[in-house]
């Protein structure tokens, strides 16, 4: 379980987040939406740590972050996060970076070799993976930085906008089937974040909705249905709760052209 209570985070004076209280179930998949700059990854990244909010705590599996060295340990043992940009050692091939995370996480040699050859072969990098990294193209330096969460193994998976960065169709088919086996099969909790709902209706068990940095709906794609009363689809479910008028100012553009 992750739970948010109180958290405010700002930068000088400028709130990004108001307040969040947010409790995230063990073993579902949870994604995080709303318009660019109204707080998705400033909301993972105080999941992950690498934030510390001015206010408030973040819980996850029972131990607050940042409460201890102990605590905080635990955490990360447990907790992988996958920024929406991550480094990359450019000079490394994909297998040796893939290696090197993995026992990171304590993964033992024979398990981590063989998840990190059906790994590249999912993502179709099995020719690439012995290249260095600095050779990949943007969507093949995507699928590495995917497969180094993913090699993990861990219990909580905390991930800005997997989807995005070049992904092409067979790599977005992979991660989605991956991510849901593993909330699915393996009770692990699945975090993410994403600018765009199309791909939610599939696998996100629920959705948070962010507008002006705070939670104005967090439901199932078919909870969210019920609230405005809309049976379309979920980016015009979600185009409603953000921002209401989008419909009746498209309205008022094709009135106008007619």
């Amino acid at each position: 379980m992750i739970q948010l209570e109180n958290v405010t985070q700002h930068y000088g004076v400028r709130p990004v987040l108001r307040k969040i209280d947010l409790t995230i179930d063990a073993g579902s998949l949870v994604a995080i939406i709303g318009p660019n700059g109204m707080g998705k990854s400033t909301l993972l990244g105080v999941m992950a740590g690498t934030l510390s909010p001015q206010h408030g705590t973040v819980t996850i599996d029972g131990l607050i972050r940042k409460s201890s060295v102990e605590s905080e340990l635990e955490i990360r043992r447990s907790t992988v996060y996958l920024p929406d940009k991550p480094w990359l050692p450019k000079s490394r091939t994909g297998r040796e970076y893939l290696i090197g995370v993995g026992r990171l996480y304590d993964i033992p040699d024979a398990e981590l070799l063989d998840h990190i050859e059906r790994l590249l072969k999912v993502f179709e990098l099995e020719k690439e993976g012995d290249w260095p990294i600095r050779s990949y193209s943007a969507g093949q330096q995507k699928k590495i930085a995917l497969s180094s969460a993913l090699v993990t193994r861990a219990r909580t998976y905390l991930l800005d906008e997997p989807f995005s960065g070049g992904l092409d169709p067979s790599g977005i088919l992979a991660l989605k089937h991956i991510l849901r086996h593993l909330v699915d099969r393996d009770k692990a909790t699945v975090v993410m974040t994403t600018p765009v709902p199309e791909l939610l209706e599939e696998i996100a068990d629920s959705i948070v909705v962010l507008r002006q940095g705070e939670i104005i709906a967090h439901d199932s794609p078919a909870g969210l249905r019920r609230v405005i009363q809309c049976s379309g689809p979920l980016d015009e479910v979600i185009a409603r709760l953000i921002h209401p008028r989008t419909l009746e100012n498209l309205a008022d553009y094709f009135e106008e052209r007619t």
